[in-house]
């Protein structure tokens, strides 16, 4: 990435209870505390990135600082992990907040439909209401990005961007034909070999684990990934992906017309998520929107991360993918 990217950039981490999960938001910029923060050089616009499956924010870090940088670092940028997906240090404060009041349990908040709420209760409570809002969503954070649109029209959303959108068909494509009847058949499979191998392993030969995967897949954080060999975080990954490949279907092509003039769709031409007929498709469908192809191969990756070493492409892509980003702010 450019130069000017690597330098250093405030990122701070904290840990919320969030319909009474813990959830990890990292948030890029000196902005931490919106509510009480009355100076005058305040922000008037969050972006807000929502992660794919699984969603651990850690690894989006290259990501979001690449693009507090592309906007010149006149906005916050946060991103926020999945419910279930992120489980605090031992040494960790959890902090609280008031509950949205209009909020109803959410049930299933590990599900998708509860990680739609888990994500409106955050912008609910966290959020000014008269912030104007830019939704980034990865992957399955596309969905939940629309789900956003479609439930809270009152929320002051600007713009929507949605990169490498697994939106429809989830099941159809070539890594859902092999994670469908895993994850729908043998979820229960994968829970019990998920605790049974990786509950005894020591924390260091874990931490150990993770910096070489890091490595092989060119991945960059300085915050703790230890999230990704958890057997709590990664069953409720496992039992979200079931849900996705049963539940994402068909295109919600009603809520995209309503909200068109918002939307930026950024597809890949090699992602065996959301493969290049979907593109094609919604091209055709809506001939006026704002619907980009991406020329250039993303790093590899295993089928069970869709696209997130997609967001940390290196030039031109992600300098490509960066600048649409600017275009749309105010």
């Amino acid at each position: 990435m450019d130069s000017e990217i690597k330098e250093e950039i405030p990122v701070h981490e904290e840990f919320i209870l969030c319909c009474g999960v813990e959830t990890q938001v990292l948030k890029c910029g000196p902005w931490t505390d919106l509510f009480n923060d009355q100076s005058a050089n305040r922000p008037k616009l969050l972006i807000f990135v929502i992660t794919g499956n699984p969603g651990f924010s850690a690894a989006y870090v290259p990501f979001v600082k690449a693009l507090y940088s592309s906007v010149n670092k006149h906005f916050p940028v946060w991103v926020i992990s999945h419910a279930g997906h992120a489980l605090a240090p031992k040494d960790k404060k959890i902090l609280t907040t008031s509950d949205d009041p209009n909020a109803q349990e959410v049930k299933d908040i590990y599900g998708l439909c509860g990680q739609v709420e888990h994500k409106l209760a955050f912008l609910r409570t966290h959020v000014p209401k008269e912030m104007k809002l830019v939704l980034i969503g990865h992957s399955i954070g596309c969905y939940i990005s629309l789900q956003i649109l479609k439930l809270a029209p009152e929320l002051p959303i600007i713009r929507s961007l949605l990169l490498f959108p697994t939106i429809e068909r989830i099941s159809e494509s070539p890594n859902g034909r092999i994670a469908t009847p895993l994850f729908c058949r043998f979820r229960y499979a994968l829970y019990v070999s998920a605790y049974l191998l990786l509950k005894p392993w020591p924390e260091k030969i874990k931490s150990l684990m993770i910096r070489k995967y890091l490595q092989m897949m060119n991945l960059q954080t300085e915050f703790s990934l230890l999230n990704l060999l958890e057997p709590f975080c990664l069953v409720n990954a496992a039992y979200l992906a079931s849900q996705e490949m049963m539940e994402v279907v068909k295109r919600d092509n009603e809520t995209i017309k309503e909200h068109l003039s918002k939307l930026t769709f950024y597809y890949g031409t090699v992602d065996a998520w959301c493969p290049k007929e979907y593109y094609e498709d919604m091209k055709k469908d809506f001939p006026e929107g704002d619907i980009r192809l991406s020329c250039h191969k993303p790093p590899s990756q295993p089928f069970f991360w869709p696209s997130v070493a997609q967001t940390q492409a290196e030039p031109p892509s992600g300098k490509v993918l960066f600048v649409s980003i600017s275009e749309k702010l105010p």
